[in-house]
């Protein structure tokens, strides 16, 4: 077995229609890693707090990588207002947080979903309007600790949605008003 190169491996670089909303992520590591990790997974756009360490900040460059080029970006300043924005222009919002309405993500249904802006909360207090959200989505946890990096949970949002919309065959989940 041998590990291929970048150069050898061949990505499908397909879009989904899927945006993120980082609502107050103040680290730049985590700003970079959300548009490497969105990237990898064809992630159209993203919204970024204007308190938000900018894209030109060194640690965000360093951890992005080259992918600040290859996903749109803008800056918004008020979070009520671009989750209204997106409704208006037809997104599903759904958060990622543990809240007592969050549905297991594997139970998610994302497949008829034609628009999805996804929420990310700060690590430290969450989402700060959970209430705006369509939905909430959480990962289920089998260790002690009850959450993790919003990164990683955003990673495994991603995989998820973009397994179910690339392959809509698969047994589905619960759909968003079941």
């Amino acid at each position: 077995m041998t590990q291929l190169s970048h150069n050898e491996r061949k990505n499908k670089q397909q879009k989904f229609p899927i945006h993120i909303l980082c609502d107050a992520i103040r680290t730049p590591e985590n700003i970079g890693m959300c548009f490497r990790v969105a990237e990898s997974f064809g992630v159209e756009k993203m919204y970024l707090h204007e308190s938000s360490p900018f894209i030109e900040n060194r640690k965000v460059v360093k951890t992005a990588r080259n992918t600040i080029n290859q996903i749109e970006c803008e800056f918004y300043s008020d979070f009520d207002e671009k989750i209204t924005t997106l409704k208006q222009l037809g997104y599903t919002i759904i958060g990622i947080e543990i809240t007592d309405k969050s549905i297991e993500i594997q139970d998610f249904d994302f497949k008829n979903l034609k628009k999805i802006a996804l929420i990310l909360g700060s690590e430290r207090n969450g989402i700060s309007n959970s209430s705006l959200a369509d939905a909430t989505i959480e990962i289920p946890m089998y260790g002690r600790n009850s959450s993790m990096n919003v990164i990683h949970s955003l990673a495994i949002t991603l995989y998820e949605i973009t397994n179910q919309i690339a392959h809509p065959n698969l047994p589905k989940g619960k759909e968003l008003n079941g």
